[in-house]
């Protein structure tokens, strides 16, 4: 058994079979070095949240949330599971390997998904602005010419609109409840305002991925559009903040302050005990 946890989620290959990441491991399908870059982003930032949104187990105000996070971490967990083992296909590599025996400069997730979860408002902020991008990202990666990426997305989009519904009925609830509920959101939306811009930023990799990658860049219209809609029905203002400042290396080794304390703990009994299983 995989040292992840088991996710029963199946994805589908165009001629309709159902797979799952074992399978796709075991398929023998091997993801040009290009490609298993592109799909170790979106794998990175898929596991980098889920861990994040699992620290709100047994902690969120009210026990619909603990469930509510940890299912959507799980969903996370599992596109991460996809994504790393078809990307893992190409260096001979385990979706294991990738997740637990990687450096911090070697992961590819962006600044948005290791922010600090701060309080509940700040963790929803995050949600609403990530899962926007991540619902037009799949929704787009469906027409991939890469058949196994859009076979991936095609199965995640549809977990990821429960993630969209769940982020807006939160920031409705908190942008339109008490002063207290509306200053704290709103807060917590600009602190993760300036890593927005990082999201839809192209660079050299996508022009080596025509028709397979979706370029950030056309996300960004969609998905502001999408959020800005939410934020208005809430009564709440788009922050008007600075972004972060780009790395030239943007997504190819730069990172945030966070990651090594989040790899610390996701790490460490792997590493403890490498080879281990159950």
């Amino acid at each position: 058994m995989s040292a992840f946890a088991s996710h029963e989620s199946a994805t589908k290959i165009s001629a309709g079979e159902s797979i799952s990441a074992e399978e796709i491991a075991s398929s023998g399908a091997t993801a040009p070095e290009p490609v298993a870059e592109y799909a170790l982003r979106l794998g990175d930032d898929a596991l980098m949240l889920s861990q994040r949104l699992g620290w709100w187990i047994a902690r969120a105000p009210e026990l619909e949330e603990d469930i509510a996070m940890s299912n959507i971490a799980l969903d996370l967990m599992g596109h991460a599971r996809f994504l790393l083992t078809y990307a893992g296909s190409a260096w001979g590599k385990s979706e294991d390997d990738l997740a637990y025996f990687r450096t911090e400069e070697e992961f590819r997730s962006c600044r948005l998904v290791e922010q600090e979860n701060g309080d509940f408002g700040q963790t929803i902020a995050r949600q609403l602005i990530f899962s926007m991008y991540q619902y037009h990202l799949y929704t787009a990666l469906q027409r991939s010419t890469d058949s196994t990426l859009a076979a991936i997305a095609d199965k995640a989009v549809k977990e990821v609109e429960y993630h969209v519904d769940h982020a807006s009925q939160w920031i409705l609830r908190l942008g339109l409840g008490t002063d207290e509920s509306k200053r704290r959101v709103g807060e917590g939306l600009t602190y993760m305002w300036p890593y927005i811009e990082e999201l839809f930023t192209d660079d050299d990799l996508l022009d080596r991925l025509d028709g397979v990658a979706v370029r950030p860049s056309s996300l960004k219209e969609p998905t502001m559009r999408s959020i800005e809609a939410v934020l208005a029905e809430a009564e709440l203002d788009v922050p008007e903040v600075a972004q972060a400042r780009l790395s030239p290396e943007l997504r190819d080794g730069a990172y945030s302050e966070y990651r090594g304390y989040i790899l610390a703990e996701m790490q460490s009994l792997a590493r403890q005990h490498p080879g281990a299983t159950w």
